[in-house]
């Protein structure tokens, strides 16, 4: 695989994202469902925002991780969340670390949505490459 990142503004260095990511000759692309805060028994979390944001982030890598992927195949990450306040709040720091961790360079999109599904309120989507 190549993966090459665009991004044509010098602004675009201080985000946690690119405008654009190029894959040539991938192995395979797995398109992730949207992942939130739901435990191995199938309950949402009623949880604070924060605490939802851990367990959807480890929701997130145990899917990409059991589909043989890797997360630093992220090529597109989109948030949905029920409040873009309380995710840069409470959550921002979190994300900043998640990806650097990961050696991430993604195109990402920031929703906030009228609702998730019962209590939730953050919920992750992802497009991932080898």
């Amino acid at each position: 695989m190549q993966k090459r990142t665009i991004d044509p503004w010098p602004w675009g260095l201080h985000t946690n994202s690119v405008q654009a990511v190029e894959i040539k000759q991938p192995e395979g692309t797995l398109y992730c469902s949207g992942q939130v805060a739901i435990n191995a028994q199938g309950q949402p979390s009623a949880a604070d925002m924060r605490t939802q944001f851990q367990l959807t982030l480890q929701n997130l890598e145990q899917l990409i991780r059991e589909s043989g992927y890797e997360c630093s195949g992220i090529v597109r990450l989109n948030v949905f969340t029920t409040s873009i306040q309380e995710f840069f709040t409470t959550c921002v720091d979190l994300y900043q670390g998640w990806v650097a961790e990961h050696g991430l360079k993604q195109a990402t999109t920031l929703v906030e949505v009228k609702g998730l599904y019962a209590t939730l309120t953050v919920e992750l989507e992802a497009t991932v490459v080898k």
